[in-house]
Parts: structure tokens; sequence; C-alpha cells
């Protein structure tokens, strides 16, 4: 990461062999496989369908090794298996870009290469980008200005240091902050470092809400049965899963599909709703056990 201008794509692109060195050399692996999204949704052909925009013209997809239903990838982008016949002109802007991410993902690599993956995406589509990449059995090289997205899911950050240095740190943002000693400010090209600086301040506002300064014991209770029954919920959805990753379930049986979908669909929404609440119980409990409460 680094500000505007400081030469993240063209380093990127260096690294890839997309560009060619003025000096030097690129090395790239004899097996390597590089896939990349696309950030020109212009460029989708609007007769084709989403499941032939997918498949190329079939009924399956072949994710990380697997034949995955085409129908049963595009519910993990959170498409409807009515749209699987929908032409691409006919989605809107969030589903365009979820679908560029199916692509991305649904081509054979072993290197994933996203420049500013999380621009313009909605909320939903932030979630799916997140799990497909922690499940992406490669290496995820990507540029991006998001600081919590990267400290969620990167383990080293490459920075301008300035005169076409660049220096690798382990860990997140936040990391590569502690290692460095300062934010990305010694780029003179860019403005954002203004921003930058302001963003470090931000945990001084997130303060104990003083609407709630003790734990009842319904809290208590739940603090200490939740992570069991994520666990739980977790093993259903994962047996679900496992059934809707068979390519030949749509075919066989449509309508069992169909609900097998739609209950694990229920399944990770009240797994999403209790992983909320554990995580805001544990929150509230470490801010109580720091006042001494």
């Amino acid at each position: 990461m680094g500000p505007n201008g400081s030469g993240k794509t063209t380093l990127i692109n260096l690294l890839i062999g997309a560009l060619l060195a003025d000096t030097g050399a690129v090395r790239l692996g004899a097996n390597l496989a590089v896939a990349t999204l696309n950030q020109q949704r212009d460029s989708l052909d609007a007769s084709v369908t989403v499941a032939d925009a997918l498949t190329g013209g079939g009924d399956t997809v072949t994710v990380n090794g697997r034949a995955k239903h085409v129908v049963s990838y595009m519910k993990d982008f959170l498409f409807t298996a009515e749209q699987a016949r929908t032409p691409l002109g006919k989605l809107s802007g969030g589903e365009r870009g979820r679908l560029m991410l199916a692509q991305a993902l649904a081509k054979p690599s072993n290197l994933l290469v996203l420049d500013e993956p999380t621009n313009d995406l909605d909320m939903e589509t932030l979630d799916v980008l997140e799990d497909m990449l922690a499940d992406y059995p490669g290496t995820v090289l990507l540029i991006s200005h998001d600081r919590d997205f990267l400290d969620r899911l990167v383990n080293g950050v490459i920075a301008p240091e300035g005169n076409g240095r660049w220096l690798d740190y382990a860990g997140g943002y936040s990391d590569m902050l502690a290692q460095r000693g300062s934010d990305l400010t010694r780029e003179p090209r860019s403005t954002e470092p203004s921003r930058v600086n302001k963003e470090p301040k931000a945990p001084a506002r997130l303060e104990p809400q003083p609407a709630r300064r003790r734990m009842t014991f319904k809290d208590k209770h739940a603090l200490e049965t939740l992570p069991a029954a994520i666990a739980t919920l977790r093993a259903e959805a994962a047996t679900l899963q496992s059934k809707l990753d068979d390519p030949q379930y749509y075919a066989r049986d449509r309508t069992a599909f169909e609900q097998t979908s739609a209950a694990l669909g229920d399944l990770q929404r009240r797994i999403e709703a209790a992983e909320a609440q554990w995580l805001e119980l544990e929150i509230l409990r470490e801010e109580l056990a720091g006042d001494g409460a």
C-alpha cells in the first residue's frame, strides 16, 4: 500500500511480468498461474447470462480443484438460482462486482492479484470478498487503501520509502505502523497522508458506553453458552454446504437443492447474529474488567 502516485500498480505489474523492467530482472516461477480481478465492469458482455459468464457454457465450475454446480457457486456470491439465466445487462452495479469477483476466483491460479478490490463494493460483497480470500489456497497480492481490510486479511505489507525503495513489513497495516514508527507520510506526491494521520486517532473515540455499566445474569449466561451454540450451527451449516457442493445435487432434485440453500442461508444469518452478540458481550466484559467492575 502507499499514497496515490507512489507506483503501487507499476510495482505489481513488474512483479507478475505484465511490465518489463527498465533495468534489472524479474524471475517468475515456472508454474506461476496468475488470476486478476478486472475492475472494468463495462467490459462484461451484456447479453451473456450469469451462468455462462462463470462456466463458459456448462453446468459446473471448478474451484480449487473441485467441481461445483454453477448455481451452488452463484449462491456463494449472493446470487439466487433464478438469476442463472439472467443477462448481465440486467444486473445492478453491486451484482456486477460480485460476478467479476466470482469469475476471478473460478480461474485456476496460485497467485491472485487484486488492484483496489474493495472499491465500490457494498457491505455484503465485502463480506463475500473477505471470506473467499481467507479460503484462497494460493498467494494473494493486493493493492488497497482500506486499513481494516488489510489488518483482517494480510500477513505482510509492502510500503514505499521514497526514491524507488519499497520495504516489506510483517503483519497487517497496524503492524506496519508499529514497525515503521510513522505512517506513510514520506511520499510528497499525495494528499492522502493527511487522512492517514487522522485515522490512528479513531480508537480514542471507542470508549465504554455509559449506558451499559454491568453485565446481567442473562448476559453472562449468553457469553458462556454462545461459543458452543455457534460451533453447533457451524457444523450444521457445513453439513448443508457439503450437500450443495455436489455437482449433481441440483440436477437430481431442484426443490431439495433450493430448500437446502434456503436453510443454509438462514443458518448463516443465525451464525452471524450469534457471533455479533458474543463479540459485543466479550467487549463489554473486557471493558468492565479494565474498569475494575
